[in-house]
């Protein structure tokens, strides 16, 4: 069981890491909410918490609540610009439906 940032992931998140100034990585999460039934959720992380699990990839330390890891477990984080938009982009395995606005998911 693995979570994976992609490199341009990985830099995007150490650039604004450095422009805090503070933070020792990123959390992945998901909460309840939308039409789907979950929610992606990022922060960036100050201190980690004991009961997280912590995944390293391209040098970036990516922290996951226990309650998140079943549904985050093989997840690849990329972060993408297309024209003006740009962002993180979640490639789950364990997704099944997202709804139509895509701002929530099933598994």
């Amino acid at each position: 069981m693995s979570i994976a940032l992609t490199e341009n992931a990985a830099r995007h998140v150490e650039r604004y890491l450095q422009k805090r100034g503070k933070g020792i990585g990123l959390r992945l999460g998901v909460r309840t909410t939308g039409c789907s039934g979950l929610a992606y959720k990022l922060e960036f992380v100050d201190d980690a918490d004991a009961t997280d699990s912590m995944f390293e990839s391209h040098g970036v330390k990516v922290y996951i609540d226990p309650k998140s890891l079943p549904y985050l477990a093989g997840m690849e984080l990329d972060y993408t610009r297309e024209g003006l938009n740009e962002g993180f982009r979640f490639h789950n395995p364990n997704e099944k439906a997202q709804c139509g606005c895509g701002e929530s998911f099933t598994v």
